[in-house]
């Protein structure tokens, strides 16, 4: 014998069905909560409120390179240890940082345009290299490609393994460049300037790909999204305000979003489709935002000065923060990724020191 259900559409005292009703009686999903304030603080004196250097770089080994006047800074985040990893000496000054993915090797980038590799199991530089007539800004590493962009406007491709100086010379740029970030498979190089121009080149090309000109101030953060091949983040300074997103497989703009203040980084969760950028004139923020909605998920406020700095834990959990203020913040970020889980401990109960050098 067959019972009829009271559930059919046709008892219903709504015109909306019951599996509609099921949907939307459900508990909604919980919010993720992030913590408002950052669980740890650095001093760090003589940090430089310059927005065109890269001062700031956390290795796959846990070590946080800090680049303060003429001096490189180690922070080990085990257990909370400073290092001193160099001095350039009275008459020059650190102007980028970037480890090599293996974290051995740390590359520095100097105000007088050369470009050093530290070993930083030995303390030793085993290399310096020349090229640049100005200040070098900012590094890129893939594989044993280093990669560094100059106040002279030029962006040189170097084969740490080969004795010339550099392999390729790339001309674009009419500005200082700031930017420079590869994706993931180091076929496709980003770079940015202050030409308020971001451009893409392909591996070993001497022209680049695409020249994106919708930016109208200098492009500084520069980030490449790892949960979906070609697409490319990048962030205008103080008169732009925007992060623009890209599709380096087509060439075309596929969104863009005003953020109200000037963005001076970017950088992708590991784990999830989500981003942060942090902020200069005039907010001095960093935010977190779920891609492609750009909902914003949380607002961290802390600095007094732009937020000039910024890096992303090897676990893929945690942001340190650097500012003018002369100050680094640690923030618990992102979440913890299903296959690899870390030990909560391994940050959040550091005593250590309070401040770099």
């Amino acid at each position: 014998m067959h019972f009829d259900s009271p559930s059919r559409q046709i008892y219903s005292n709504t015109p909306v069905s019951y599996e509609s009703r099921k949907i939307l009686l459900s508990p909604k999903k919980a919010t993720r909560t992030v913590g408002a304030s950052p669980f740890k603080v650095l001093d760090a004196p003589d940090l430089k409120d310059d927005f065109y250097l890269n001062l700031v770089d956390w290795s796959s080994q846990n070590v946080l390179g800090v680049g303060l006047g003429s001096c490189v800074y180690l922070w080990h985040a085990l257990n909370g240890k400073v290092t001193q990893l160099c001095d350039l000496g009275e008459n020059d000054s650190v102007a980028s940082l970037s480890w090599i993915s293996m974290g051995t090797h740390l590359a520095v980038g100097t105000d007088s345009g050369a470009v050093q590799i530290w070993d930083v199991a030995t303390s030793c530089r085993v290399r310096s290299m020349t090229g640049h007539q100005q200040r070098v800004g900012v590094l890129a590493w893939s594989g044993h490609t280093l990669t560094s962009g100059s106040r002279d406007r030029n962006i040189y491709h170097r084969d740490v393994r080969a004795q010339s100086m550099w392999t390729h010379k790339l001309e674009a740029h009419t500005g200082e460049v700031c930017g420079l970030k590869w994706n993931v498979s180091g076929t496709q190089l980003a770079s940015g300037g202050n030409d308020n121009r971001l451009m893409v080149w392909e591996k070993g090309a001497t022209k680049p790909l695409y020249k994106f000109r919708d930016h109208t101030a200098a492009v500084k953060a520069i980030d490449w999204n790892p949960h979906s091949s070609g697409v490319l983040a990048s962030g205008g300074g103080t008169v732009d305000r925007h992060i623009r997103f890209w599709n380096t497989n087509t060439g075309q703009a596929i969104g863009a979003y005003d953020t109200g203040s000037q963005v001076c980084n970017l950088v992708w969760s590991k784990t999830t489709n989500e981003l942060v950028s942090t902020h200069g004139y005039s907010q001095n923020q960093v935010f977190v935002w779920k891609y492609p909605s750009m909902e914003q998920i949380a607002v961290l406020k802390g600095h007094t000065y732009r937020v000039l700095y910024l890096s992303l834990s090897p676990d893929g959990q945690t942001i340190v923060t650097g500012a003018g203020d002369e100050t680094l913040r640690f923030w618990n970020v992102f979440q913890k990724s299903k296959i690899e889980r870390r030990d909560d401990d391994d940050l959040d109960g550091i005593a250590g020191v309070t401040t770099i050098r």
